[in-house]
């Protein structure tokens, strides 16, 4: 009975002077354990002959095995009440301090200009049209005049998802797709992410944007395509831009003529961004060839139109002076964040 006494007390003694979860821990392997205080008290009890006292030694030993257990669960939450306290107190937040002000996205480069270019087009008549980013190969090759034989489809190296389908190389399916379901006048422009085999470097990229403009009427003549074009280039670069228009092959047009327009840099005078030469490559025009009308079911004797493509990203490059195409690509936010 005395050991139970010295045990109680030394017990009691050890509880109130525990800091923390592993202390109590320690605690009850010493007391509580296959090899603790009370554990081994219970052991003993064969020693003790008398049934009677063996009985009442038993009755106190299960008291104070009782009392520890209890006492160490309330040990145990008193301490992480006390550790959940102080914890919030470390890590509270002052909610009267100002808060930090997200930072504000701003419309993309290639968007902007897009928005610009469309914008001047549907002031001068055009609507916009959209189509969808995987074409089938009719609309983008076929009907374009671009025949499976054709070697301009070389420069079309494409990703093709199926036999008949590819992801667009141009928005100029959209064309296609106009024509069937509309008759002339037709006067559209359609904006579009396209895809093309092309080698990475500071002038390509695998994946690009387009605008394609179309117009269909009795009477467009090749006139017409120059002076909307020029007064496209004045709008989008200056009044004081001019345009060049050399002889070019397209499959869809002909004649077929490359557009450049003065250097924005240096104004066509040369410098470095244009290679000295003054002028700078813009986009392709040319008059709707008669076998895209034979697709598309037009009388090519009674209409006559024309159709020009650009890169949205070439006329960025152009008009803010960028000299790589990966630029817009890399999500530097000082790049981004400029324009």
């Amino acid at each position: 009975m005395d050991n139970l006494d010295s045990i109680r007390e030394l017990f009691e003694q050890n509880i109130s002077n525990a800091k923390n979860q592993i202390e109590i821990d320690e605690i009850r392997i010493n007391f509580l354990g296959r090899k603790g205080k009370i554990t081994e008290l219970l052991k003993n009890m064969s020693s003790i002959e008398s049934i009677e006292e063996k009985k009442e030694f038993g009755k106190k030993i299960n008291e104070l095995k009782s009392y520890c257990e209890n006492t160490l669960t309330e040990k145990k939450t008193l301490l992480a009440d006390k550790e959940f306290l102080e914890s919030l107190e470390r890590n509270k937040i002052d909610i009267t301090m100002p808060g930090r002000r997200p930072k504000a996205a701003s419309v993309n480069l290639l968007t902007k200009v897009e928005e610009e270019i469309v914008g001047i087009l549907t002031e001068i008549g055009f609507r916009v049209v959209e189509g969808n980013e995987i074409e089938d190969d009719f609309h983008n090759f076929e009907a374009l005049n671009i025949p499976s034989y054709h070697p301009a489809r070389d420069s079309h190296d494409s990703f093709f998802v199926s036999k008949e389908y590819v992801l667009r190389t141009h928005t100029s399916g959209m064309q296609i797709r106009t024509m069937m379901e509309t008759e002339p006048p037709i006067a559209v422009v359609s904006p579009g992410k396209c895809a093309r085999r092309d080698a990475i470097d500071s002038k390509h990229s695998p994946i690009f944007h387009q605008v394609e403009g179309l117009l269909v009427d009795k009477n467009v003549s090749f006139n017409d395509l120059k002076g909307i074009l020029e007064l496209f280039c004045k709008k989008m670069f200056g009044d004081k831009t001019q345009i060049r228009l050399r002889p070019d092959f397209f499959p869809f047009v002909e004649p077929g003529a490359d557009l450049s327009a003065t250097c924005v840099i240096c104004g066509g005078k040369g410098c470095k961004t244009c290679g000295g030469e003054g002028w700078l490559e813009l986009m392709g025009a040319g008059m709707i060839h008669p076998n895209v009308f034979k697709h598309v079911g037009y009388d090519a004797n009674k209409y006559t139109g024309f159709a020009f493509g650009m890169g949205i990203e070439r006329v960025a490059m152009i008009k803010y002076g960028i000299t790589d195409i990966r630029m817009f690509y890399d999500n530097d936010i000082d790049f981004l964040k400029q324009w």
